[in-house]
């Protein structure tokens, strides 16, 4: 998701995941070559070897003009790639180059769609956390391109990226100390609720 934060607990959400989200992405593809779930890690370390233009997979909507992140498209690039090259998986380099171009898809659309909504909304600090957040090419690709621009980057310690109830905890806490009305016990659950 990209979200605007305008306060403490007051967010805005400008763009999210219309079908496969960017870690889906990561552990579906991981999975048609045969690696380990969760498989964002082992791609992220595969990479480091691997040449990220080896491969040319599509930048799913990187130059749509919203916010959204598509990647099924990706992971089904992938998976035509591989039943259409069945020996790529008996070689180790070229199993890390197409962890690296695979890595290389993601990250770009992240970072530029990321930078692009920024510069729009004017914000001079982007925060990154998540799953995907531990990923080291995108941590580096996120620095570099704040760098850039001048901008404050926050990433989550990777300790805490994939910790689910520690994130609830601390909106827990935020509201807590707002004096914000806790939660019914008896509300109905709800996918979509917002974010504070």
């Amino acid at each position: 998701m990209l979200v605007k934060v305008e306060s403490e607990l007051k967010h805005r959400v400008l763009g999210s995941t219309v079908d496969d989200a960017a870690g889906e992405c990561f552990d579906k593809t991981g999975k048609l070559m045969g690696l380990p779930y969760p498989a964002g890690p082992e791609i992220d370390r595969l990479a480091e070897q691997g040449n990220p233009k080896a491969y040319d997979f599509p930048r799913p909507l990187l130059h749509d003009a919203s916010d959204d992140f598509s990647f099924s498209g990706l992971k089904t690039s992938v998976r035509y790639y591989l039943r259409d090259h069945p020996g790529i998986l008996d070689d180790t380099q070229r199993i890390r180059d197409l962890c690296a171009s695979i890595q290389a898809a993601i990250v770009e659309v992240l970072v530029k769609k990321t930078i692009r909504a920024a510069k729009r909304n004017h914000v001079r600090c982007v925060t990154a956390s998540g799953g995907v957040t531990c990923n080291r090419t995108l941590r580096r690709e996120l620095a570099r391109a704040c760098a850039r621009e001048g901008w404050m980057l926050r990433l989550a310690d990777k300790s805490i990226c994939t910790d689910n109830a520690a994130m609830i905890g601390i909106l827990a806490e935020r509201k807590l100390l707002a004096n914000v009305a806790p939660t019914s016990l008896d509300e109905e659950i709800k996918p979509s609720w917002v974010l504070a």
